[in-house]
């Protein structure tokens, strides 16, 4: 539902000089202004909304204190998220550690009985019990800052404070930290509001791509332009969704603005955001008419193979690689290449759907789940499970084409058991992923995961085996098991009441309801 797009500013040395000025005068303004509004914690209203609004539009305007206050207030609303979440991670993490110090030493987990395992020494078991302290006390002063709505929250980032003590450690001087710091703390960001002059009045890009913006009161002097107004010599020009932000413009609707300065490449940006109607959702059934690309998430790659309507794989499995490592604008650009590529893909095949499992390592990356296996903690925790099924959603509903989430348990396994053997040749050599692929692909479309075997030889008695294709999901009987027929001999047990009779679900572990229940994951709201 949001866009985003940026494009970079060749601003001359007096367009910076102008820029610095009014971004670190508005960014004063906002320190004060989230200095107010963290004192206010709870009793926050509309009425103190306004009183805030109020005091600031004397120092700048109207629109730029309506844009501070608001900006403010969505600072504190994630951090008081944030400390929410962190609250649920320590109360989780002090249960699990609790249940694993009231067992003995080197006691074995029993998952029927629903108890964990102990840890493996004594002086593992003394550890943690001073973490299981240390937790306890940060649990009660953040459980105190939560109730009476106080949160911790850095201008600037927590990060970059923390570099200021740690230069020679992070290879920074103080004047390059300094730099870094004031324009982290700058300010210069409008919303749009529908109906002005090109969408913004605070931050005006005309469609022909000139760039002004109002000047706060103190500063009206700078002025170059009625109005007080500064026009910029640099002319923006965005490549990406060019036409749909012109389209915009020259209707008058609301365009947000953010200008930034990047102090590492001396460079500054200007980034446009507008929200978009919601993108109506396609019925399960009408997008998987066509088939599905079904595809394994994997820590370098994405293994895609496309199915269709019967859950038959058609073509060759595709690999889609991506290297997590580097910076995090890095990780980033390698996932958005790789499902553009994967987007490609599904549209060159004509399927509608594209078939990922609902991943989730929130709660796996913890010490007390996997113990010391820091390597595979360290691999769940550069997984992006979450930002790439964001991104996916977001860039499948530019091509129109639906995401369907299924259950993720056993797809591995179950696909290389039974998927991944019968498609192996010798000029393709699937992989594990390839059939997980498989199986994601099947469960999405409500089949079950197995396959059905070749029929037996004709010079057996059983000549008449049973069918290799694929039945249909509406076909009737097609889950039923088979009758269970006596021997020849012992006619003690009745058909179809046999050890091995009965559910479908119990004869094959990957016949599960989940199976049969895909669901569609919709679009993701707009961050606010």
């Amino acid at each position: 539902m949001g866009v985003a797009v940026r494009d970079r500013l060749r601003v001359s040395d007096a367009d910076a000089a102008v820029l610095a000025e009014v971004g670190v005068f508005l960014g004063s303004l906002a320190a004060g202004d989230l200095t107010v509004r963290s004192r206010q914690q709870l009793t926050h209203g509309t009425g103190t909304w306004a009183v805030r609004k109020r005091e600031l539009t004397g120092s700048c305007s109207a629109r730029w204190a309506g844009s501070i206050t608001k900006a403010t207030h969505d600072q504190w609303a994630l951090a008081r998220r944030g400390q929410a979440a962190h609250l649920v991670w320590l109360r989780g993490q002090i249960t699990r550690i609790e249940a694993r110090l009231a067992r003995p030493l080197g006691a074995k987990a029993d998952r029927r009985a629903g108890l964990v395992r102990g840890y493996g020494s004594r002086a593992e078991w003394h550890a943690k019990c001073r973490r299981l302290h240390a937790l306890k006390v940060c649990l009660a002063r953040l459980e105190a800052d939560w109730a009476a709505g106080r949160v911790h929250v850095v201008r600037g980032g927590k990060q970059l404070a923390h570099a200021r003590h740690h230069l020679a450690q992070m290879g920074l001087s103080e004047q390059a930290w300094r730099e870094r710091w004031q324009a982290a703390r700058m300010f210069l960001a409008a919303d749009g509001e529908s109906g002005k002059r090109f969408g913004n009045e605070t931050i005006r890009i005309t469609d022909t791509g000139r760039l002004s913006l109002k000047l706060p009161a103190p500063l009206a002097h700078l002025a170059n332009a009625p109005h007080g107004r500064y026009v910029l010599d640099a002319a923006v020009q965005f490549k990406h969704r060019s036409q749909e932000w012109l389209d915009r413009v020259t209707a008058n609707r609301a365009v947000a603005y953010r200008i930034h300065h990047d102090p590492v490449r001396g460079r500054w940006y200007v980034t446009a955001s507008w929200q978009r109607a919601a993108t109506p959702i396609l019925p399960l059934e009408a997008a998987l008419a066509r088939g599905v690309v079904a595809v394994d998430m994997n820590d370098d790659h994405l293994a895609a193979w496309r199915l269709d309507r019967h859950g038959n794989p058609v073509g060759e499995p595709q690999h889609f690689f991506y290297d997590l490592s580097g910076s995090t604008a890095h990780r980033d650009a390698q996932i958005r290449h790789a499902l553009t590529r994967l987007l490609h893909h599904a549209r060159r095949c004509g399927a509608a759907a594209i078939a990922i499992e609902d991943l989730d390592f929130t709660d796996g990356r913890s010490r007390e789940r996997h113990g010391r296996n820091k390597r595979f903690r360290r691999l769940l925790s550069r997984f992006p499970t979450a930002k790439l099924k964001a991104r996916l959603v977001s860039m499948a509903a530019e091509q129109d084409i639906a995401i369907v989430a299924v259950d993720p348990a056993y797809t591995s396994r179950w696909g290389a058991q039974h998927w991944q053997k019968p498609l192996t040749t010798r000029t393709r050599k699937t992989t594990r992923h390839d059939a997980a692929a498989v199986a994601i692909g099947r469960r999405a479309l409500g089949h079950p995961v197995r396959r059905r075997t070749t029929p037996p030889p004709h010079d057996q008695s059983d000549r008449m085996g049973h069918r290799t294709v694929q039945a249909r999901p509406e076909t009737r009987r097609r889950e039923e098991t088979r009758p269970h027929l006596p021997g020849p001999r012992m006619r003690c047990v009745t058909p179809g009441s046999g050890a091995k009779a009965g559910d479908q679900r119990t004869q094959h572990r990957s016949g599960y309801a989940a199976e049969h229940e895909p669901w569609q994951q919709g679009s993701l709201p707009l961050s606010p």
